[in-house]
């Protein structure tokens, strides 16, 4: 059904020579209080008004999808008298708080380097750090990916874009359950020989619903009585343990 729907879509949206039709699984992803992580599928076809190119270098398709950025400070420690203290600090300016890139096949091979800097593709490219004073401030970058590929916020999955006959393409990317909240950009890149030749991006909203979005509103404009409210929660819970406690003894 889905394939019926793209080969539709790319018939009746011939913009380019060769030009991306996008779909998603979902239009939105909510964060209930039971969240534990969503699964998103994009998906799309390759939309051509003239034949196939053979001259240019094999087709290549890019997907990537960031979370909102944010500044971040990275600390290395070091040990002094006996006890490990923050040494050195370095503020990235700009790090997604999520960024996940999955590609139809090695990187080296369907992207070239000019245009990853161009248009910050992956993860490196994507994280800004300017200003620092340590000599290795890239190893302050590499810290932080690795911090946060192991928490699964930042993903490399090379190889995992199903591309079938160079025309409909598919994968699927896992957002864990620390997700932040904001709008998720995902971007679609196509390629020819390393050279971009077209770009599609769309937004996909995360939004704290139902309890958990009513716990984060009161938490945030109206901070006294939501302490009030947790403190009165504490001494209920402490109160009802008891009670089953002193029950339990008779």
């Amino acid at each position: 059904m889905i394939r019926l729907v793209l080969l539709f879509l790319a018939l009746a949206c011939p913009l380019r020579a060769e030009s991306i039709v996008l779909g998603l699984s979902q239009d939105s992803v909510s964060i209930t209080a039971s969240f534990d992580g969503s699964d998103i599928l994009i998906f799309g076809a390759v939309s051509r008004t003239a034949p196939e190119p053979t001259d240019l270098g094999p087709l290549g398709v890019i997907i990537a999808v960031s979370g909102p950025d944010q500044a971040v400070s990275v600390f290395r420690k070091a040990r002094q008298f006996g006890i490990w203290i923050n040494k050195d600090e370095v503020e990235v300016d700009r790090a997604p708080s999520f960024y996940a890139v999955a590609s139809s096949g090695p990187l080296s091979e369907i992207l070239r380097d000019t245009e990853d800097l161009r248009h910050e593709i992956t993860i490196p490219r994507a994280i800004r750090s300017v200003g620092a004073t340590v000599s290795d401030s890239a190893a302050f970058t590499e810290a932080l990916i690795r911090i946060r590929s192991k928490d699964s916020l930042f993903q490399m999955k090379e190889g995992t874009v199903d591309l079938q006959q160079d025309t409909l393409f598919r994968t699927s990317f896992h957002l864990p359950a620390n997700l932040l909240e904001g709008d998720y950009l995902a971007r679609i890149f196509l390629t020819r020989g390393g050279r971009l030749i077209d770009e599609h991006s769309t937004v996909i909203p995360v939004q704290k619903v139902g309890l958990e979005r009513w716990l984060y509103n009161l938490a945030h404009v109206q901070p006294f009585l939501y302490g009030l409210l947790s403190l009165v929660i504490a001494v209920a819970a402490g109160w009802a343990a008891s009670a089953g406690a002193a029950a339990l003894k008779r």
